[in-house]
């Protein structure tokens, strides 16, 4: 029988705790935000992990756009690693290899392997990869999923693993992460994690080089997000696609990242079900799994007012779920 993952990333969930905000379940009762996600159907957590985030938390992305980043430090990351444990969740832990987000815009190398050679950089995401995740199974804490890398269609810590100017170094590097993983977590599935999974022009180049470069990866991850694209969002055609690449690259495919306005109720519903849909229609995996990016925010509490969450305020510092989730427990 085939398992369904419904994922949630809450990975600004304890600085919000911080700032003092707190969730309310469907009863609208105060609830711990890890129950409030399993009470919908989520059965697993991501969590993202930077090198070395600045201490506030906050990115100075660019002149008028600051982010919240979470508290994605491997200390940080472990606490809340523990509390997905002990609800009895599924955890996957995300390497962005980055001292903030890391997309297909901003991969940036983290300032402190700046002079690096790239055989050092290997020995980094190496090292940095097995540090995390040997601080982790100190603590019996073993993730069921890693991704080694966030949305790196162009390639990571650019300018030494971009795509475009270093292509086999690139994968030298995911490799370098692949077997940190296999190290410490033998038993951990590894994520390689594309952006824009309907669109082949942006996931296509780099698939074609890291399989030729015989680049190892478990499972292909990718984000499904209508709004950023300016599409209707479509089952059948995400279902094709999944199913494309499976074909091709001979591995299973997962969505780790889904949203929709928070706003908009139904649509962002519809989206999540449409990728539980798709999902369900993979064939030759044992595994299906869709991944919400951020659902225990809103917009306005956000510094960058980032729309696509899927919770609201309801009262001051008081957030609860929409119905986007709830995909999760209606379609099973």
């Amino acid at each position: 029988m085939k398992k369904m993952i419904y994922g949630v990333d809450l990975g600004w969930a304890t600085q919000l705790e911080t700032m003092g905000y707190r969730w309310l379940n469907e009863a609208g009762k105060e609830t711990d935000v890890i129950k409030a996600s399993k009470e919908l159907g989520a059965n697993a957590v991501r969590l993202r992990v930077f090198v070395n985030p600045p201490k506030g938390a906050f990115w100075q992305k660019s002149e008028n756009e600051i982010c919240m980043l979470g508290f994605c430090d491997a200390d940080h990351v472990l606490q809340m690693a523990k509390r997905v444990k002990n609800h009895k969740m599924k955890l996957m832990i995300d390497f962005h290899y980055s001292n903030h987000f890391a997309d297909p815009m901003y991969q940036d190398l983290p300032q402190e392997w700046k002079h690096d050679t790239d055989q050092q950089l290997e020995m980094k995401i190496m090292n940095h990869t097995e540090d995390v995740l040997k601080l982790f199974a100190e603590h019996d804490i073993y993730p069921e999923w890693v991704q080694v890398g966030n949305e790196i269609n162009n390639g990571l810590i650019w300018p030494r693993g971009n795509l475009q100017e270093s292509p086999k170094q690139l994968v030298r590097f995911l490799n370098a992460g692949y077997n940190a993983v296999k190290n410490v977590c033998p038993n951990s599935q590894v994520i390689t994690h594309l952006a824009a999974v309907c669109d082949d022009a942006l996931c296509k180049p780099f698939l074609n080089n890291f399989f030729a470069e015989k680049g190892k990866t478990d499972i292909l991850g990718f984000s499904y997000y209508p709004y950023w694209e300016q599409f209707e969002s479509d089952k059948e055609r995400l279902s094709e696609k999944l199913k494309e690449y499976s074909r091709i690259y001979h591995k299973p495919v997962m969505i780790v990242e889904v949203g929709g306005l928070d706003y908009d109720d139904e649509g962002s519903y519809k989206i999540v079900a449409d990728c539980i849909g798709a999902m369900k229609e993979q064939e030759g995996q044992d595994e299906m799994g869709v991944f919400y990016w951020e659902p225990e925010a809103t917009a306005e509490i956000l510094p960058d007012r980032y729309p696509l969450c899927a919770a609201k305020l309801v009262d001051e510092k008081l957030l609860k779920y929409t119905k986007a989730l709830q995909a999760y427990r209606d379609i099973r």
